[in-house]
């Protein structure tokens, strides 16, 4: 079974997968929306890395959001670089959806509504790092 988390592909074979130049990745990168893996000095983007790209280009092409908003709009996905995140459901499935935020992970889809938001939190290993005390993957620490 493929691990969706492992990085394979290259800066330029991503880049041309999502119609991008590489320049704006790295960009992206940068203002941290994105966080792929290092293999030395290159980075190895994953498939779920890929998905994430593709929910980026969605909010700045067709939502018309700049990168500060992306970056602000993302922050409230606490599945974001959460490895155990399993997707959205569809508009009319019997699990309850919110509407208002779609998946980052399956196109087309939402976000599951949380029976118990202290799970969803907890689950989180990035909410974990933070409240350990260390900096946040943004290079934040908690509470700023």
């Amino acid at each position: 079974m493929l691990d969706e988390d492992q990085g394979l592909y290259t800066i330029g074979t991503v880049a041309e997968l999502i119609d991008e130049h590489p320049e704006t990745l790295r960009v992206w990168e940068k203002n941290n929306l994105i966080h792929p893996e290092r293999k030395g000095k290159q980075r190895r983007y994953s498939n779920n890395d890929i998905k994430r790209l593709q929910f980026i280009k969605f909010l700045l092409d067709q939502k018309g959001l700049n990168i500060a908003g992306a970056k602000h709009l993302i922050s409230m996905y606490s599945c974001w670089y959460n490895r155990n995140c399993k997707g959205g459901a569809y508009q009319n499935s019997p699990v309850p959806v919110n509407e208002a935020k779609a998946c980052w992970k399956i196109k087309n889809t939402y976000c599951l509504v949380a029976s118990d938001k202290a799970e969803m939190c907890n689950s989180c290993a990035l909410l974990k790092t933070c409240r350990e005390g260390q900096e946040c993957k943004d290079g934040t620490p908690l509470g700023q």
